[in-house]
């Protein structure tokens, strides 16, 4: 019997170097039978933070081989121009990938704007169509940040086969795919919320948790079973403005058997996974 090992970190950066070398490698592949995966990243506004993630997405691109296109527009571009510029790329065989940065200025409805791009296309896996096809475990594109979560409890080893796992957040981005991708691996999954009563009484019984609320030091030691796999999503400041996640780091480290950091975790993974997806999506088209 082997002694549990606590306390294990879960290195996305190097997970991440390694899938993109393989996208790197399949790019190659795929270029030799004459198709260039092609992703297409619009950035309407002013926005900070989505200008660093969107100057990632398209650096990720150029690394790995893939086409990108940037296509930047004032707040001021109408909700009209942005749905006939989408319906272009929608028509345009070059393009495997459309992803729209959030957040859209306060005038166009970010719902039409995700519906308005092809469910082939939809390599952010936001649409209605492609929740439907993640529910009904029909082969559509995953949500780039839970199937990163996913990839990453892969490397622990951890059969989720009847395993329990808890889900802290509900978002259409987040929550709700984590817990039907954990559901199509055989895990059991509770869903806990803003709502849920207590949460750390369901975190105790679990075998892995994901943290995804937004929302500092949501999970503590103390509701964590000795041994548990803990994944963080979140992306939060503290007191000194250093990035951190959901999870009590320090003190959730010496409980759980593995667990991602902040950043380093899961974060490097997002892009990474949309890279995978704009691949299949022109393997698909090949």
């Amino acid at each position: 019997m082997t002694t549990q090992q606590f306390g294990q970190i879960i290195d996305g950066v190097a997970l991440s170097a390694k899938l993109r070398a393989d996208v790197a490698t399949r790019v190659l592949a795929l270029k030799a039978r004459g198709v260039t995966p092609g992703l297409a990243v619009i950035l309407v506004g002013e926005d900070p933070a989505s200008a660093v993630y969107v100057r990632n997405k398209v650096k990720a691109c150029l690394d790995t081989g893939v086409h990108s296109v940037f296509e930047k527009y004032e707040a001021t571009l109408s909700e009209a121009d942005l749905l006939t510029r989408i319906a272009a790329l929608n028509a345009d065989p070059s393009i495997h990938g459309i992803l729209v940065q959030m957040p859209i200025p306060k005038h166009i409805d970010p719902h039409k704007v995700i519906e308005a791009i092809s469910v082939n296309k939809d390599v952010d896996g936001y649409a209605t169509l492609s929740a439907g096809e993640l529910m009904t475990g029909s082969p559509g594109f995953r949500p780039c940040t839970p199937y990163g979560c996913m990839k990453l409890i892969e490397t622990t080893g951890i059969d989720l086969r009847g395993k329990h796992a808890v889900v802290i957040g509900r978002s259409n981005t987040v929550g709700k795919p984590m817990a039907l991708l954990l559901l199509q691996a055989n895990a059991t999954v509770t869903v806990c919320h803003s709502a849920t009563l207590d949460i750390g009484y369901h975190t105790r019984q679990a075998d892995v948790i994901v943290a995804a609320v937004g929302k500092r030091n949501v999970l503590t030691p103390d509701m964590v079973k000795p041994g548990a796999v803990v994944i963080d999503v979140g992306m939060n400041r503290n007191e000194e403005g250093k990035l951190c996640g959901d999870v009590d780091f320090a003190g959730v480290k010496a409980v759980a058997s593995f667990i991602t950091p902040v950043p380093g975790g899961v974060g490097p993974m997002t892009i990474t996974m949309l890279l995978v997806n704009t691949l299949e999506a022109a393997e698909r088209t090949a």
